[in-house]
């Protein structure tokens, strides 16, 4: 019988501390998603069930320069923010990715500006790594859960969810509601790859229809850190700001009572008005953070819904 036990005790031991390696290389492959990157976006529609569907043209575009560094993290939590550097040294405050260890609260994107809740078992969310995906005013944008996988030199990650239009077709289509994501990140020697295989859906009340399917393939290129130094002097004037932004959100987030938003309220978006209040609100105008907060937290539940 002791030695029964022992066994039992010397095996859940093993385990945990297999557990524990792994939860490490997971985290040094997410913190590698950081730096200073030279991107390529590349998409092309690849199928289509309805031998009718004309297929739109490819989608390719560059950036210069986008950096992604942490701004908040702990032993279970990476927050990664994305600032792309355009033109003589314009900054365009991009995406963030949250990453959440064994985390069982998601977001599930259903159409238009509506995410419900979805509640995973603690063994659907054991030893897996959810990324939040948030849109530039850090309003939800989808969020997808899987185990990284770390096998004979390579380092990835693969989920699929459901999420509204890419930012590339949102404002001139209309022809489906629902972008199914399936998502794969790797590491590689030069930097990452986002790989993609989306279905193009087309959601209503009878169910759900394949429009098209779609390839996509986001290189980011590693190059000197220099490169995004008129992004990193942005950040540290308008880091307060949207801290205070994120502190609301989190706040809506924290109801897990998933999230409806109006598109545009007198022919404003929310992200307009959000970046026009960041714009106003910089380091040296930051001290009355109370009224500041007050000003994110009207304008947030003005496109509640």
């Amino acid at each position: 019988m002791k030695i029964s036990t022992l066994l039992i005790l010397l095996s859940l031991l093993s385990s945990y501390s297999y557990s524990q390696e792994n939860k490490k290389q997971d985290i040094d492959a997410i913190k590698s998603l950081c730096g200073c990157y030279e991107i390529d976006f590349d998409y092309t529609e690849t199928f289509a069930p309805d031998s009718n569907y004309a297929f739109h043209d490819d989608y390719k575009t560059h950036a210069n320069a986008e950096i992604a560094f942490i701004i908040e993290e702990d032993e279970n939590f990476i927050s990664i923010q994305h600032l792309l550097v355009v033109g003589e040294g314009t900054i365009i405050k991009h995406w963030r990715e949250d990453w959440i260890y064994e985390n069982q609260d998601l977001l599930d994107f259903k159409t238009d500006m509506n995410w419900g809740h979805k509640k995973l078992t603690q063994a659907e969310a054991k030893g897996t790594w959810t990324q939040k995906v948030f849109q530039v005013d850090d309003s939800p944008r989808y969020e997808g859960y899987a185990t990284w996988v770390h096998i004979d030199g390579r380092h990835f990650w693969h989920s699929k969810t459901n999420a509204p239009l890419p930012r590339r077709e949102y404002s001139h289509r209309s022809d489906y509601n629902v972008l199914q994501r399936n998502n794969r990140i790797e590491l590689t020697e030069y930097g990452w790859v986002h790989e993609q295989d989306n279905t193009k859906i087309i959601r209503n009340a009878d169910g759900d229809q394949i429009l098209a399917q779609e390839k996509g393939f986001n290189t980011y290129k590693i190059q000197d850190d220099s490169k995004c130094d008129a992004a990193v002097k942005w950040w540290s004037e308008k880091k307060g700001y949207w801290a205070l932004v994120r502190e609301q959100w989190e706040k809506i987030y924290d109801e897990n009572q998933g999230v409806n938003l109006a598109i545009k309220i007198e022919d404003q978006t929310l992200w307009q008005m959000l970046l026009a209040l960041g714009s106003e609100n910089s380091a040296d105008k930051m001290g009355k953070a109370k009224a500041v907060k007050n000003s994110i937290s009207s304008a947030i539940e003005k496109y509640r819904i």
